[in-house]
């Protein structure tokens, strides 16, 4: 087990630093929000590859990739001929002369650090030997399609939203953004929670909960719903909508 975690913080080491390389290329730090997906995809296509076919591994695979590939493309077709995002835009501003080791270290890097952690369970199920489908996996699977369904539903919705908007100042109130300022966060987080369940029984299993609580955390205290709400802290619709709208799970019911 060891050494395919080994193996597999290799790869990503060599896949931080050539999106590194791409970043300097393009001239934008936000195509690292466009290989986080991919990083996910990249370390099941590699197991798939090198480890031996089993159950529990082999749905993950499916799932992940799903999800990272859709992710991805969602995130390229969002930022595609527009400016650099603008979290990225204030450090570069803000990093100075240190911009170009700050990128690499607290941007792709650290990256890689948390595609590590966040993907580990996935690790495990591809080197585990009681990898057999369980009721784990039927529930497990079950709460990773909620979660789906629940992201790619609102990251349309905000597509068609943004496009249709007037002012950009207007803010999405509807759908599912309409019972959740994050519902694609919340979808996301289910499905590493999902992800989590179906490998619980597995030998260490227990220890992997590291994965979504990772991935919890950063989306509701650091990169996530704190980055993306300061941006609209002298919207007054924002904040009216934000008194009667919960962060992340959904309220739908008055």
């Amino acid at each position: 087990m060891i050494t395919v975690f080994f193996q597999i913080s290799i790869v990503l080491f060599v896949y931080s630093a050539a999106w590194f390389v791409i970043s300097l290329l393009v001239k934008r730090n936000d195509i690292a929000d466009i290989a986080w997906g991919l990083g996910f995809s990249l370390v099941c296509v590699y197991l798939f590859l090198t480890q031996p076919h089993q159950v529990v591994s082999s749905v993950l695979y499916v799932l992940v990739v799903i999800w990272g590939l859709r992710l991805s493309l969602h995130i390229y077709m969002r930022s595609r001929n527009k400016p650099e995002d603008f979290r990225y835009r204030q450090w570069r501003e803000a990093w100075g002369n240190t911009f170009y080791w700050r990128s690499y270290l607290q941007v792709y890097l650290l990256q890689a650090f948390f595609l590590f952690v966040i993907s580990s369970p996935i690790v495990l199920a591809s080197v585990s030997s009681s990898s057999a489908w369980s009721w784990f996996t039927s529930i497990g699977i079950a709460v990773w399609i909620f979660g789906f369904f629940f992201q790619a539903v609102a990251d349309y919705q905000l597509s068609v939203f943004v496009r249709q908007r007037k002012d950009k100042s207007e803010i999405i109130q509807s759908g599912l953004w309409k019972y959740s300022r994050h519902p694609n966060y919340f979808g996301e987080i289910l499905m590493w929670w999902g992800i989590f369940i179906i490998v619980l029984p597995l030998k260490y299993g227990i220890f992997f909960i590291i994965s979504p609580l990772t991935l919890s955390f950063l989306l509701v205290f650091v990169s996530g719903i704190p980055m993306l709400e300061k941006k609209y802290e002298s919207n007054t619709a924002f904040q009216a909508y934000k008194k009667r709208t919960p962060a992340l799970i959904p309220k739908m019911w008055d």
